[in-house]
């Protein structure tokens, strides 16, 4: 009965880290997606807001969901008095403090980190085009994201529990 008990916990633990990792493979994508819209907003804020670039990225935390809304809120917040950081430091410590509570990987980190040696520092006109190039290179790794999720998404379901019942098999 307990070694019963057991490979059912044992089962039921690996298909539940299964299917966080499935999970993962699900989120990326979208949260790319959003993170996409939420530059393309930025963008229209720059363009036809005249929008200063604290008040703007405050804008944009407030019309998104988390964990987007925190990496622009954090950046906005350090814009701000106090601190009154320039756009570089204040998008740099965003992204670095915040981005292990996304599931986006290092490329899309990397775009936002060069996004952020940008922004701030030019004429509308130039930051409008580096934000655009940031949007293209988002978009494909948007693109590999869906082309990763699904060929890994019900891989990693099915290996979990898999994984459980070999393990079971193996001790028993």
């Amino acid at each position: 009965m307990v070694k019963m008990v057991g490979a059912a916990l044992v089962i039921l633990a690996a298909t539940l880290a299964g299917l966080a990792k499935a999970r993962q493979f699900a989120s990326r994508p979208n949260q790319i997606r959003r993170l996409i819209l939420a530059l393309k907003r930025l963008e229209t804020e720059i363009m036809y807001g005249y929008t200063p670039l604290p008040d703007a990225l405050q804008r944009i935390a407030d019309q998104s969901g988390e964990p987007i809304k925190a990496l622009f809120e954090g950046a906005a917040a350090q814009m701000n008095p106090p601190l009154n950081w320039t756009a570089q430091q204040s998008l740099h410590h965003a992204v670095e403090t915040r981005w292990k509570y996304t599931a986006m990987k290092a490329p899309e980190k990397e775009v936002m980190l060069q996004l952020g040696f940008t922004l701030g520092t030019s004429d509308r006109t130039n930051q409008l085009g580096h934000i655009a190039t940031a949007i293209r290179q988002l978009e494909s790794e948007e693109h590999a994201a869906r082309e990763e999720q699904g060929r890994y998404e019900k891989m990693s379901k099915s290996l979990g529990l898999l994984g459980g019942a070999f393990i079971v098999i193996l001790l028993y």
